[in-house]
Parts: structure tokens; C-alpha cells; sequence
């Protein structure tokens, strides 16, 4: 009896998708999934480990996950929700054979994964990105994908959840090892993360998260935003990046760590505001 099913999430991963289904094959559960696209060998190396598998064309990461939550015949009583680009360790998996609903109290409706980020093959150990808990495993039902984000997913769960701290996800998209394919990944990213802003602005979107330093990581995450909202454009970037590079010690991630921490955390920051400045710029002659 199959206690979970895993869903993921993929458009030409067949460098990744590989190492995952390899790392969750001796679960024996089911695994569902949804394209929007591939033109590799995604759907070839997806049907030979069983999975059942959909199509639905892409607009962003969210929407992308409501429509698997709603399309997929899941019948198994909780979900998880991957990327191609994540591996589950052999300590998480050990930690996934032993679950079942006695192993787990009944209030408790998501579960967090601890996860490890690497970049050009280093782990990104500092700079706020370990620990780093990912909502990823929930009671069907009682998670969904947050639209009120435009580019960032993240699930939400009614009710309590509980955190793994050991057992870990491994996140390394390898495509990111071609520096172009980073920065162009990203600049559509900051169109998406630009044009939410500005919605937020105009008071079109909500945090579904309630913002509480000491609650959940998903409610600290919402916190944090929303100072990073109040913060003037294009300061904030330079606040962030100090704050990430030294005071939460960014710069001892080695050379890839630390080209990492300054695109992430700044170049990619200012390219938002950027854009933010020139949307409501747009805007305002729009309205005169």
C-alpha cells in the first residue's frame, strides 16, 4: 500500500530527470508527471519508469502546480511535489520508507523538507540558503499551489506542519553550469518577479502566508518579504547582498559560492528594480 505519490514537474530534463526517478525507485509509489513541452527524451525516460504522465502548457511555476493538483487522479492519501533538478537522499528516502500514518500525528497536514542547494557544483552552504525548509509533502486535500506568487512556488497547507530536519533534497540544475543559460533564465525571472511587485503595489495580490518571524518557514518567509517590499529600489539590493556576503558569511562558499551569492542576491535583485521603475514609469503615461 502506497501511503504518497510524488508529482513532478518538467520541460526538457532528461540530464535530470534521470537522477531523480533513480533516487525514488525503491519507494515503489506512484509518480505523475507534467510536461509542458519537452522535445528531448523527458517522456521517454519518464514512461520507462512508469510514471504517469500529462501535458500542460507552461505560463509559471504556480499555475504550473494547480493544474497538476487538480488534474492528477492521486488516490494515495499525501503528495510531494519535486523538481526534475532535485534528488531525494538516500537519509530521506530511508526517512519515506518508514512513513505511514501512525509514524506521523493526525493534526499534522505538510511536511518540510531540508534542502541543499548546489551551484557549478558547489554547495551553497551559506548566506541564509542552509537550512533551507521547502514545504513538499502534504495531505491531498489540504495543500495547494500559491498564485498569489508570480514566479517563486511555494505550497500551502491548511493546518499544522512539521519539519525534517535531517534527510535532505538535492537541488543542481547543471544547466546553470553555462553561465548564459543562468543570466537568461533569470532575466525572465525578473520579468515575472517585476510585473508581481507591481501588482502589489497596485494592491492586486495578497500574501496567502500570514508574515510571523517565529511561525512556520513559509510564514518567516512572508515576513521577510514583506520588509524587502518596503525597502527603496535599488538600495535594497545593495542591503541585501551585504547582509547576505557578510554578515550571514556568503563569502566562504568558495568562488562559485560567491559568484553565486552576487548574481543571485544582487545583479538578479537590480535587474528587478530595474524593471519595476520602467513597468510603473509605462504605466503612468499609459494614465496621462
Amino acid at each position: 500500500m502506497s501511503y504518497f505519490s510524488f508529482i513532478i514537474l518538467t520541460f526538457n530534463e532528461e540530464i535530470h530527470l534521470p537522477r531523480l526517478l533513480e533516487s525514488i525507485k525503491n519507494l515503489n509509489v506512484p509518480i505523475f508527471v507534467l510536461d509542458s513541452g519537452s522535445t528531448d527524451a523527458t517522456l521517454s525516460i519518464a514512461k520507462k519508469y512508469k510514471a504517469s504522465i500529462a501535458y500542460n502548457k507552461f505560463e509559471n511555476h504556480p499555475k504550473q502546480w494547480d493544474f497538476a493538483l487538480n488534474n492528477f487522479n492521486i488516490q494515495t492519501e499525501w503528495i510531494i511535489g519535486l523538481d526534475a533538478d532535485q534528488i531525494v537522499t538516500p537519509e530521506l528516502q530511508k526517512k519515506l520508507l518508514l512513513f505511514n500514518e501512525s509514524s506521523i500525528s493526525k493534526d499534522i497536514n505538510g511536511i518540510y523538507f531540508n534542502r541543499k542547494n548546489y551551484f557549478r557544483g558547489q554547495w551553497i552552504k551559506y548566506g541564509g540558503y542552509f537550512p533551507k525548509y521547502l514545504l513538499k509533502m502534504f495531505r491531498k486535500g489540504y495543500g495547494h499551489s500559491d498564485l498569489n506568487e508570480n514566479m517563486d512556488h511555494r505550497f500551502v497547507v491548511k493546518g499544522k506542519t512539521t519539519v525534517w530536519k535531517k534527510g535532505f533534497l538535492i537541488e543542481e540544475n547543471t544547466k546553470e553550469n553555462d553561465i548564459s543559460f543562468w543570466l537568461s533564465k533569470h532575466n525572465k525571472y525578473s520579468n515575472l518577479v517585476a510585473q508581481e511587485e507591481v501588482e502589489r503595489i497596485q494592491k492586486l495580490r495578497i500574501q496567502h502566508n500570514k508574515p510571523k518571524f517565529g511561525g512556520s518557514p513559509n510564514e518567516r518567509t512572508a515576513f521577510l518579504k514583506n520588509i524587502w517590499w518596503k525597502l527603496p529600489l535599488y538600495w535594497r539590493p545593495c542591503f541585501y547582498f551585504i547582509y547576505r556576503f557578510f554578515f550571514q558569511l556568503g563569502f566562504l562558499d568558495g568562488k562559485e559560492g560567491r559568484v553565486f551569492h552576487f548574481l543571485q542576491g544582487f545583479w538578479f535583485r537590480i535587474i528587478v528594480d530595474i524593471k519595476i521603475e520602467e513597468i510603473l514609469k509605462k504605466n503612468k503615461k499609459n494614465t496621462t
